[in-house]
């Protein structure tokens, strides 16, 4: 197991048992607030993939716990209703217990602050909350929601989350950047690319000031899934990336990480990004391992032994990652 000497590796802490004769400490792991300020500090980030069923979440953790660094399973509301928000929760949970190792929960996209209580009563690390697609759905505002109207939606959830868990972390969102996690004809209508609608500085660090977010999530030229629109390349601003790191005073996250490039990633992680979402290309990996599965043996009826070829694609794809990511 190698974690290229960037993390001080995961071994759990001690602590002093306070009125305990039993013992003499405790053992407690890093949280994930703790992990995120040493990727920080480090100049690296931790990687964030999003899993559909048990297959993807085995491919996410045997590749971090081989290469020995944190990582974060995402769930978005769609699939959340397909695993079941406590039955994620409980399956990360039982890797980390068992194993004693770093993988973390979080609420990805999510669009209430009833969901959102959901996720934090089922015992989720973090919640993203993002109210921007119901908003261009609704066809208001041409697609562009007002900032003022997103703190306002975010300063609610903050408040609530604060006051049930103070532990979990909370990430805001500013700018309209796709919601489909999909190979996509097109850019999605609506979509922040014009560098008069990605998110600015003065944008930024009003948002965190006014909501009190943890964790802020920026429109940089990102967009959500795989955009194969002939003569479109998706590019990240990092000059902004940059501007937005220096006045925000929270860690960024980069959502809409598939099909970006490695120089992309490497330059936005020096310029202060902490957390990268992956999520079609764990979903486009999954799908050419069953179609492979298939192919080899169509006779075959056991899932566990089709869905075998699908866990080793997403773990190539999780492990290039995860390697970048870490400044390998």
């Amino acid at each position: 197991m190698s974690n290229n000497g960037k993390w001080g590796a995961y071994k759990p802490k001690k602590a002093v048992a306070k009125n305990d004769r039993r013992c003499d400490t405790i053992i407690f792991m890093m949280t994930l607030r703790e992990y995120i300020k040493e990727a920080k500090e480090k100049r690296i980030a931790i990687g964030h993939f999003n899993i559909s069923d048990l297959a993807a979440l085995e491919a996410i953790f045997e590749t971090a716990r081989e290469l020995g660094v944190p990582v974060i399973i995402g769930t978005s509301e769609g699939e959340r209703e397909f695993i079941g928000v406590r039955q994620a929760a409980a399956l990360v949970k039982s890797f980390r217990d068992e194993y004693d190792f770093p993988i973390f929960l979080n609420a990805d996209h999510t669009h209430s602050l009833e969901k959102i209580k959901e996720a934090v009563e089922a015992g989720y690390d973090a919640v993203l909350f993002d109210p921007t697609p119901n908003f261009v759905r609704g066809g208001a505002g041409g697609g562009k929601m007002p900032l003022e109207e997103n703190i306002k939606q975010t300063k609610e959830v903050v408040d609530w989350v604060r006051s049930a868990n103070p532990n979990v972390l909370i990430e805001g969102e500013i700018g309209y950047i796709g919601s489909s996690s999909q190979i996509l004809k097109e850019v999605p209508a609506g979509a922040a690319l014009k560098p008069e609608e990605l998110t600015s500085p003065e944008q930024a660090k009003k948002f965190i000031e006014k909501t009190g977010v943890d964790l802020l999530a920026p429109a940089v030229g990102n967009i959500h899934g795989i955009i194969v629109q002939p003569g479109f390349v998706e590019k990240l601003d990092i000059e902004r990336i940059r501007a937005i790191k220096e006045v925000a005073g929270v860690p960024l996250v980069l959502h809409g990480g598939s099909g970006l490039s490695e120089e992309d990633f490497r330059a936005a992680i020096k310029a202060g990004i902490n957390i990268i979402h992956i999520n079609t290309e764990i979903r486009q990996a999954w799908r050419h391992g069953m179609e492979e599965g298939l192919s080899k043996n169509p006779d075959e009826i056991a899932p566990y032994k089709i869905s075998a070829s699908s866990v080793e694609e997403m773990k190539k794809i999780i492990r290039r990652k995860l390697e970048i990511f870490n400044g390998s």
